[in-house]
């Protein structure tokens, strides 16, 4: 059990802003082991971002609760997954050959296609939010983060690790994810859509129809690309699926 709390901290450590005891370890075999709880750090961030919106919402309108929910679960990880998201936009925007791709990645600087698409994704999170009923955005963006977080698992698992430059600037990452491992992420990660489903209608668990494909279509494209995953890549998986995942919900809201 001391190892496992061991393992949860150190994803912790990684994947939010939350602060860690100064004893816990960071070696690579630890970050590998602890990448099964990343849809568990879901559970507390999309849980944050909840609880957040849901003390909002009984001082606020529902425009402005959906933002501060948004701000509050990109405090809580430090941005860390839209930073992927927009480099990964300006690395496959601007670059032809795995080695340019590769090299725009290591940019700490955002270009034109990260700007643009981090607007886009954030724009297209807001009014997905707004576009659903208010009892229900709290259940649904906890169960968001997790299965969006089980995407990235799922991508560690299939795909293999690209960049082996460990001077470069790239985001701490799991590089590799035992089958065990990989059903304990999934069972994190599935968890809250279960939740969701017994609450309101078992037709939204027709959402892992949508989300699990999305593993091996960015699979394929990265690998076409750069060869494999880097953390940026797994940063853009994240918040790809989490778009779907709400994108998913209200489509299928509008047949029940």
């Amino acid at each position: 059990m001391k190892k496992q709390w061991q393992l949860f901290l150190t994803a912790l450590m990684f994947y939010t802003r939350i602060p860690v005891p100064k004893n816990i370890d960071h070696s690579n075999e630890i970050l590998n082991k602890s990448t099964k709880y990343f849809p568990f750090i879901g559970w507390i961030v999309g849980g944050f971002g909840a609880l957040v919106f849901y003390i909002c919402q009984f001082a606020f309108p529902l425009s402005i609760s959906v933002v501060l929910s948004m701000v509050s679960t990109i405090l809580l990880t430090g941005a860390f997954h839209e930073d992927g998201f927009a480099d990964s936009c300006d690395a496959f925007g601007g670059g032809w050959t795995k080695e340019k791709i590769l090299e725009i990645m290591k940019d700490s600087r955002i270009g034109t296609y990260g700007t643009v698409g981090l607007i886009l994704i954030l724009l297209i999170k807001y009014l997905s939010l707004i576009n659903i009923n208010v009892e229900q955005i709290p259940f649904v963006l906890f169960a968001a983060h997790a299965l969006s977080r089980y995407t990235a698992t799922g991508m560690i698992f299939f795909s293999e690790y690209t960049r082996d430059d460990d001077k470069s600037k790239s985001k701490p990452v799991g590089k590799s994810l035992s089958s065990t491992d990989y059903f304990i992420s999934f069972i994190f990660g599935s968890t809250p859509l279960l939740l969701l489903s017994i609450v309101y209608s078992y037709w939204y668990l027709l959402i892992l129809i949508t989300i699990i494909p999305i593993i091996f279509f960015l699979k394929r494209y990265f690998e076409k690309w750069i060869g494999g995953f880097t953390g940026d890549a797994l940063g853009a998986t994240q918040q790809v699926s989490e778009i779907v995942f709400y994108l998913s919900f209200i489509v299928i809201s509008s047949f029940i």
